[in-house]
C-alpha cells in the first residue's frame, strides 16, 4: 500500500486529466471543423480547466469525495465538455461575425477589382431558361477572385448594384433553399475549378436593404494558380484573372507570366497540381 495515498492519486491525475483534455479537444475540433480556429493545444487548457473547475466542484460539495470515485469524474468530464463547447460556439461565432460581408456597403460600393455583381448564376435573362453560360461565367470569376488579390462575387444583383434576388436561379433547383443552392455551388466548383479551389470560397446569404435575399461569394487569395477546365477529358484549361473591373482570360505567355510572377515560390508545378485536383 502507498504511503501516501494523495500523492499517488494526484501523481495519476496529471497523466490522466491530459488524456481526457486531448480527447475532448479532439472531439470539440472535429463537431466544429473549419468553424473554430482555435488550435488543439488552447482547446486542451481549456478542457483542462473544465476538468479543474469539476473536480473543484465535486471537493467543494460532495463530503469524502475522491479524485476516482465516479461521482467527481462525470462532474470533472461534464464540467470539461460544456466548457470546451462554450468556449468553442463563442470563437466560432465571433470568427463568423468578423468574417461576414456587409452586403449593402458592397453594393452600394459598385463593381471594382475586388468586387463583381450577377443577375443570376443558372438563368439566361435575354432566353428566359437555364444556360450552363451562366454557370462557366460564375466558376470564370470566382477563378479570377482566386488568382487575383481575392473578392466577393455578388448573385443576384444587376451591374447597378440594385438587390434582385435569387428567385430565377431556385426556380432550376428541386428544392428551391439557400442549402440546396449552396450545394450546387459547391459542385460547380469542385467540377471546374478543382476540389481544393472549391473549399476555398465561403458562401454568405444575406438580405440587402430592400429585402431581397443575395448570396456572396467571398473569394480569398489562393496559395496556388487556379484554373477552369471546360471540358470533361481536362484538357482544356484557362487561367483566369482579374484586370479592373473584368474578367481575363491570360494566353499561354501570359498565363506563364502571370504564375512565375504571383506564386514564385510555387511557380514550378502550379499547374500540374491543380489538374492533380480533379
Amino acid at each position: 500500500m502507498p504511503q501516501n495515498s494523495v500523492m499517488v492519486e494526484f501523481a495519476l491525475a496529471i497523466p490522466g486529466s491530459l488524456l481526457i483534455a486531448a480527447l475532448i479537444a479532439l472531439l470539440i475540433r472535429a463537431i466544429f471543423g473549419r468553424r473554430l480556429s482555435l488550435s488543439l493545444p488552447v482547446m486542451m487548457l481549456t478542457s483542462l480547466l473544465g476538468l479543474s473547475l469539476g473536480l473543484l466542484a465535486a471537493g467543494w460539495f460532495i463530503a469524502g469525495a475522491r479524485i476516482w470515485t465516479p461521482v467527481p469524474l462525470l462532474l470533472a468530464f461534464g464540467f470539461s465538455i460544456a466548457i470546451s463547447f462554450i468556449v468553442a460556439t463563442l470563437f466560432a461565432a465571433s470568427r463568423r461575425a468578423r468574417e461576414r460581408v456587409d452586403v449593402d456597403a458592397v453594393l452600394a460600393a459598385g463593381e471594382s477589382d475586388r468586387v463583381e455583381f450577377k443577375e443570376t448564376a443558372r438563368w439566361n435573362v435575354r432566353e428566359s431558361k437555364r444556360d450552363t453560360r451562366m454557370e462557366l461565367a460564375i466558376a470564370k470569376t470566382v477563378a479570377a477572385f482566386l488568382n487575383s488579390g481575392g473578392g466577393v462575387l455578388v448573385i443576384g444583383a444587376n451591374d447597378d448594384g440594385e438587390a434582385i434576388g435569387l428567385d430565377r436561379d431556385f426556380s432550376t433547383l428541386r428544392v428551391p433553399d439557400v442549402d440546396r443552392f449552396e450545394l450546387w455551388l459547391r459542385d460547380l466548383f469542385s467540377t471546374l475549378l478543382g476540389r481544393n479551389a472549391a473549399a476555398l470560397p465561403r458562401v454568405q446569404f444575406d438580405e440587402a436593404a430592400n429585402g431581397t435575399l443575395v448570396c456572396c461569394v467571398v473569394c480569398p487569395a489562393s496559395p496556388r494558380p487556379v484554373y477552369v477546365t471546360q471540358s470533361k477529358d481536362g484538357a482544356s484549361t484557362d487561367l483566369w484573372v482579374r484586370v479592373g473591373n473584368s474578367t481575363r482570360s491570360f494566353a499561354i505567355d501570359e498565363a506563364v507570366e502571370y504564375v512565375g510572377r504571383h506564386w514564385r515560390p510555387r511557380a514550378l508545378g502550379g499547374r500540374r497540381a491543380a489538374l492533380s485536383d480533379r
